[in-house]
């Protein structure tokens, strides 16, 4: 089958939060053909260019969400009639508030209220499409004063009618930023018209081409969240005013609603990502939970070899942020300390922003402070029993022989989604010591000890009580290892992609009706056997006709402003 596969940040740009597990998913699923459409973040992000990519792949499309130059639109009285209608009744359901259901009276106002902010998505969408483009209309003023109106209308929340002018340009531009996307030209029978199936590798604005490919062409959905994007703006949106934090998730709150409502099929990538999918409106029937498959093999040397490194030594893998609480982490090692004179702690990772290597600095002076004995004399570098490393140096020149290095690894974070460095400390057969937050129960299931995040103490006593007994580690390790290699693998996430690809198309109906020349419809015109890869089905020729061979070694196309331009390479 012909897979659409929509990526934001990711795949198949060399940098990205997706990159990997698209990459894994469309080697692995060989036997269907992809063809790739990409939202990038940054023009840092474009520059850096593509991953190679494999044969399947037989279309690229990319677009930018960072940035959109003027459409050149010229819309007429009546086009202009149609958006003040549309984004008029769009941003009404973000401001309305609880007395809408007593005004008007209606049986079900949730249900109301979703299909009036479909119906102006849509609306826009179609409007976009007629007039090509949508950009300027966004950022036009008739936009800020229909939202200006929809804040002061009676019914409004309070929060909405608080907004001041720097508020509703704020939300603004964030309206314009977010839809985007409805102004591209992928929406075409020769676009995501022509696949069998879009899979949408992230909520949220990314998962708008699906819903709209849903929309014209009646392309099923799939929807893919490893972390619930609405959760994700949720933490993120702390240091606005409440009238656009509230305007704003509203709009987060009524996109992820339709998104969830349109999908055939949400596939969370844990248990902690399904419940938030349910409590934001998400049906349960089409819930499929799919593990995140990680690359097992790099960590076999290490998850099988018969002795440890460090037996004294507690392991923390990561970026360095302030939610992962390494504060805690520290204050808890120097009462392991007390009970444990041998043991070390080896932190091993790097920040990736100025918060980041702020933490970083500020954690390095507490672990001075702390441990002042240790860290006097000539020796203080091999003395310290903590040390701030990063991969690559000459003691840990790979991610697994930072797990090797030690006993016990230990993940202390107060935020966390689900624990890729704790299912790489379970491959590598360690015993784990880790906070009860995201998914972390979930992925160590019984095998490794879970205490309180923010508990010093707690945190303390568990480390201790694997590093007095060589046995029980031991033990822990084993059966980590198992259950990483039982749920977690590449192998068990492609061959469960493949199964609901298939589910979904299997009872998806026919959307391409062929007519003869009598204009009855000829049943078998596009027989399935057409996309199956091989020189039989003249592959050439087929990519020729949807736009071009398929060439690696060409370099990419960048697209600078909406709508997109197709790359290929």
């Amino acid at each position: 089958m012909r897979i659409g596969l929509i990526t934001e940040g990711g795949y198949p740009y060399v940098s990205g939060d997706a990159r990997l597990w698209c990459d894994r998913l469309v080697r692995g699923l060989e036997q269907h053909e992809f063809a790739i459409y990409a939202l990038s973040r940054s023009e840092r992000q474009e520059d850096q260019g593509w991953v190679p990519l494999p044969p399947q792949v037989s279309r690229v499309r990319t677009a930018p969400l960072w940035t959109a130059e003027g459409d050149g639109a010229v819309y007429g009285r009546r086009a202009r009639r149609r958006f003040d209608e549309c984004y008029g009744e769009l941003v009404a359901v973000l401001c309305a508030g609880g007395a809408a259901a007593a005004s008007g009276a209606p049986e079900d106002p949730s249900a109301s209220e979703a299909d009036r902010f479909g119906n102006a998505l849509y609306g826009l969408a179609e409007l976009a499409r007629d007039e090509g483009g949508l950009v300027g209309a966004l950022r036009s003023e008739s936009a800020v004063r229909a939202l200006e109106r929809a804040c002061r209308a009676r019914g409004a929340l309070r929060t909405a009618r608080e907004a001041r002018v720097p508020d509703l340009l704020a939300v603004a531009a964030h309206l314009e930023s977010a839809l985007r996307p409805l102004s591209l030209d992928w929406y075409e029978d020769d676009g995501l018209g022509s696949v069998d199936l879009c899979h949408a590798t992230s909520g949220g604005p990314a998962a708008l081409p699906g819903l709209l490919a849903r929309h014209f062409c009646g392309v099923p959905l799939l929807l893919t969240e490893y972390g619930v994007r609405l959760r994700a703006h949720y933490l993120a949106a702390t240091d606005s005013s409440p009238a656009v934090r509230s305007l704003l998730a509203a709009f987060h709150g009524r996109l992820t609603a339709e998104t969830y409502a349109r999908a055939a099929l949400i596939t969370p990538g844990n248990g902690h990502a399904r419940r938030w999918q349910e409590r934001c409106g998400a049906d349960r029937a089409k819930l499929r939970t799919v593990y995140p498959g990680m690359d097992a093999a790099r960590f076999a040397e290490v998850g099988e070899a018969p002795e440890c490194a460090g037996p004294d030594t507690l392991v923390w893998v990561g970026r360095v942020e302030p939610a992962k609480d390494l504060v805690s982490l520290l204050h808890a090692f120097a009462e392991v300390r007390k009970q444990e004179p041998k043991a070390r702690l080896r932190i091993v990772g790097a920040p990736s922003d100025a918060e980041g290597a702020a933490y970083l600095g500020h954690c390095k002076a507490l672990a001075a402070q702390l441990f002042p004995d240790e860290a006097e004399g000539p020796h203080r570098a091999c003395d310290n029993p903590v040390s701030f490393e990063e991969i690559g140096g000459p003691e840990i020149p790979t991610l697994a022989d930072a797990y090797a290095s030690g006993g016990v690894a230990v993940l202390s974070s107060i935020v966390e989604g689900f624990p890729i460095s704790l299912v790489e400390a379970m491959f590598c057969g360690r015993a784990t010591v880790s906070t009860d937050v995201g998914a972390v129960v979930e992925a160590v299931g019984g095998t490794g000890l879970v205490v309180p995040p923010r508990n010093p103490r707690a945190l303390a006593e568990a480390c201790v009580a694997l590093l007095r007994d060589p046995e029980r580690r031991e033990r822990l390790g084993a059966a980590a290892r198992a259950r990483a290699l039982e749920l977690f693998t590449v192998e068990q996430n492609v061959t469960a992609f493949h199964g609901i690809y298939l589910e979904i198309v299997s009872r998806t109906p026919v959307r391409r009706v062929a007519l003869d020349q009598a204009g009855d419809p000829l049943p078998f015109a596009f027989p399935a056997e057409a996309h199956v890869p091989g020189r039989w089905t003249g592959r050439t020729a087929r990519l020729v006709a949807r736009g071009g061979p398929y060439r690696p070694t060409q370099a990419p196309v960048r697209a600078t402003a909406l709508p997109a331009t197709e790359g290929a390479r």
